[in-house]
């Protein structure tokens, strides 16, 4: 699995707009979607935060294993 897809469906998993992560990872809503759809590449340290904001390894965003551990309490943003 390609990892935009994985960010996508991360995203839409948790309820979450582009603007919510977004947010999060300091960008613009319009620069995350360039990421999310693969019109651009995603730069290390925004996979980092997107992996640390999640609480998945880089291998499961980046595809190499589909095996995802979600630790408890884990919140997000939703303003």
């Amino acid at each position: 699995m390609h990892y935009t897809k994985r960010m996508k469906d991360l995203r839409e998993d948790s309820d979450l707009k582009q603007e919510n992560v977004a947010k999060v990872l300091n960008i613009t809503r319009q620069q995350y979607q360039l990421y999310e759809s693969g019109k651009r590449k995603l730069p290390i340290d925004k996979l980092m935060d997107i992996c640390k904001f999640y609480n998945v390894s880089a291998d499961y965003l980046l595809g190499f294993t589909d095996t995802y551990k979600e630790l408890p309490n884990k919140q997000h943003p939703k303003d």
